[in-house]
This record gives structure tokens, C-alpha cells and sequence, in this order.
């Protein structure tokens, strides 16, 4: 079976390591197949890193606005890969994805992460895609909260599969002293450190982990919170950290492609986010052992358990979230129980082998309903 990745890559981020991850365990079955739209070149380490690991990647070479040329070129590359099935990340390739996939009658199944609304014109986008995804065969959602906001847009629920993400396995195979070294000597400290990664846009809260991390530091003044990631607001917070005297405190680190290295080093992890789908990085953090506090959106309670591998709290509260993040800093013990249940957690329920074996169940669905429409057809 060919099973093609379409995506609109622009950096090898959670959700290209979730395409990638998902396809050794499918190796037995299923020749992955991994094409990206250009996207001005920033497709490129992506589709490199897939053939790093020994799969097929290619880029096209038209996109938008060029529809009608792009639509050919991916039906052609279709037809070329002799694809079984697509599968679909992102507005852009659930939209295009579906009519080259309708041309050559391929199923096509649509990768539901979540919806940022970050501006306009990605809102824009995202109201397309909410309309298209009613017209796929099938829509994996990562969470049963998304799957939620994909009902109420009208999809059908009989379309709709929950396939939770995954932790990478090469995560749970660390070494917490390196990585404590390594982002101590980033954070230039050797006490408590709390660590968020993301990208620094509205949805994601960091403005209110700011607020929070002021009122922390009220408290006790040796704690350090690093961040990695980058985006629109950076200038912003770091104005904002400024003002609150606190920038010497709260360091903003960029874009990082070696987190997976510094994760286990840190004494909790905090997601802040206003929404989310299922959030790669608390896996990340809780595969490595490490606490987190994050707000209760999306699927974040689905991989939390609160009080018991971390702590929840309601979203743009700072109150609620400097709390949370003190009682876990101030009880080691504690600290380090739900650390290790966050790990015992992930290797139960959060694996690739697990991922793969729900949409190889998908994917026979969807052949067996193919091949009784064509006997359908043909009586």
C-alpha cells in the first residue's frame, strides 16, 4: 500500500515529527510517501530529514497562486507515487489535496490538528478548510477536544476518527544529566529552572506565562524560566519582560532545533496556550519525565492528568498559573512523582505502534467501503 503525506512544511516542527514518526511502525504494511508544497524553499529540511530516514520526500515545484498549474502538478505526482491513499496536513493540502485525490478516485483522509485564528488572513484559511474537510472521506483528529470543534463545523461524526499524537521513542532514551548541563549552560543558572517552548503567537498564552512568572519570581527570585520559540509577539514580551524588571529572569532563547536535548533537563515544563489540539510538546516533556503545568484547552487534559502527572488550570489566568507553577517548584517530591507518571503514561498510551495500528484500521475501512461502491456500481 503507497500512502502519500501532503503538508505545506515550513520548518521541521511537531507536526512534521508526527508525519515522520508514524511511518517505520507502517513500514510492514505501507510505503510512506512524503510531498510538500515549496513554500519558497522552506519545505526543505523537512523533506531532507525524511530522507534521512530512509523514506521517499519530494517538493512541487508550482503553488499558490498558481492553482490550476499546482493541481496538475499533484494530481501527476499522484498518479506517478501510485498512491493508495493521501493523507493530508494543513488547510492548503486538505483543499488542493481533495480535488487532485478526487480525480484519480484515491481516498483521502484529512489530519485535524487545530485552528489558531491567529489573523485574518489565517482565519480566512481556516474557514476553507473547515468547509473542505466536510468533503473528505475521513478526518483524524488528535484529540477528542478537536474532534469537537470538527463536529460543530458539520463534519460528520461517522467521519470523524480520533488517533491521539505521538511520543517519539527515541525521547524516553535520555540522559537527564546531559540534558540538565546542557540548559543550565543556556539559562546560565543552576537552580529551579521552568521551561515553555512554542511559538510566540496570541493563541499560545505566553503574554499571560509572562504575568504569571512575575508573580513567581514575587515569591522567590532564584527561579529562572527560559523559553524556546519564536514568533510575532517576541518583541513584545520582551518589552513586557522589561518592564516588569524580570528580563534578567525570564530569557527568551529562539527557535532551538536540539529541544529534544534540553527538555529532560528541565525542573517543570509550562504550556500557557488559550487553544490547542494535542500539544507535541507536553508529550515530549512528560516522555522525558518532566512535570508540566498547562491550561485546560483542546486536548491538553487528555494528556495530563491533573494531579497526577501534572497540573491544569484555567487559560489567561496568571493567578491560577503562577500557583500551580510555585506548589510544584516548592515540593520536589511531588515534582518528581508526577514526572514519572507522566513517563510510565507515555509509554502506555502515547506510542507510534499504537498510532499506526488505528489507521491501519482506517485505512482497510475505507478500502472495504471503496471496493463495495464499485461492486455497487457495477450490479
Amino acid at each position: 500500500m503507497n500512502l502519500v503525506h501532503l503538508t505545506a512544511s515550513t520548518f521541521f516542527g511537531g507536526p512534521e515529527r508526527q508525519m515522520l514518526g508514524l511511518a517505520p511502525p507502517l513500514s510492514g504494511d505501507v510505503q510512506s510517501i512524503y510531498l510538500s508544497f515549496p513554500e519558497g524553499g522552506k519545505c526543505l529540511p523537512f523533506l531532507e530529514r525524511v530522507r534521512q530516514n530512509g523514506f521517499p520526500a519530494d517538493c512541487l515545484e508550482n503553488d499558490f497562486p498558481k492553482v490550476g498549474r499546482t493541481l496538475s502538478e499533484l494530481t501527476a505526482k499522484l498518479r506517478q507515487f501510485r498512491a493508495d491513499f493521501l493523507l493530508t496536513h494543513g488547510y492548503k493540502a486538505n483543499i488542493l489535496g481533495r480535488i487532485a485525490a478526487r480525480r484519480l478516485g484515491i481516498p483521502i483522509v484529512g489530519v485535524s490538528r487545530g485552528w489558531t485564528g491567529e489573523n485574518r488572513k489565517v482565519q480566512l484559511y481556516e474557514l476553507l478548510d473547515k468547509i473542505h474537510l466536510r468533503w473528505l472521506d475521513a478526518v483524524v483528529c488528535v484529540s477528542e477536544g478537536q474532534a469537537q470543534k470538527v463536529r460543530r463545523v458539520g463534519v460528520p461524526a461517522q467521519k470523524i476518527r480520533v488517533i491521539r499524537n505521538a511520543a517519539r521513542p527515541e525521547l524516553f532514551d535520555y540522559s537527564p544529566e546531559r540534558s540538565r548541563s546542557a540548559l543550565e549552560q543556556l539559562a546560565q543558572h543552576r537552580g529551579l529552572i521552568v521551561v515553555s517552548a512554542g511559538r510566540l503567537s496570541p493563541e499560545k498564552g505566553y503574554t499571560i506565562l509572562v504575568e504569571a512568572a512575575a508573580r513567581v519570581l514575587r515569591v522567590d527570585s532564584t527561579i529562572r524560566f527560559v523559553h524556546f520559540g519564536d514568533g510575532v509577539l517576541r518583541e513584545s514580551i520582551q518589552k513586557r519582560l522589561e518592564q516588569l524588571h524580570i528580563d534578567k529572569q525570564f530569557r527568551l532563547l529562539g527557535y532551538r532545533n536540539d529541544l529534544d536535548r534540553l527538555l529532560g533537563g528541565a525542573d517543570l515544563f509550562c504550556l500557557p496556550s488559550f487553544t490547542e489540539g494535542l500539544p507535541n510538546v507536553v508529550l515530549e516533556a512528560s516522555a522525558q519525565g518532566v512535570a508540566c503545568v498547562a491550561t485546560a484547552v483542546g486536548g491538553t487534559p487528555e494528556v495530563i492528568v491533573s494531579g497526577e502527572t501534572g497540573i491544569l488550570v484555567p487559560p489567561k489566568d496568571p493567578d491560577a498559573l503562577a500557583e500551580a507553577i510555585l506548589s510544584l517548584l516548592q515540593n520536589p517530591y511531588l515534582r518528581t512523582r508526577y514526572g514519572q507518571a507522566a513517563r510510565e503514561r507515555m509509554l502506555k498510551e502515547f506510542t507510534f505502534e499504537a498510532q499506526a495500528r488505528q489507521y491501519l484500521e482506517l485505512f482497510q475501512e475505507l478500502r472495504n467501503e471503496k471496493e463495495s461502491s464499485l461492486a455497487g456500481t457495477l450490479t
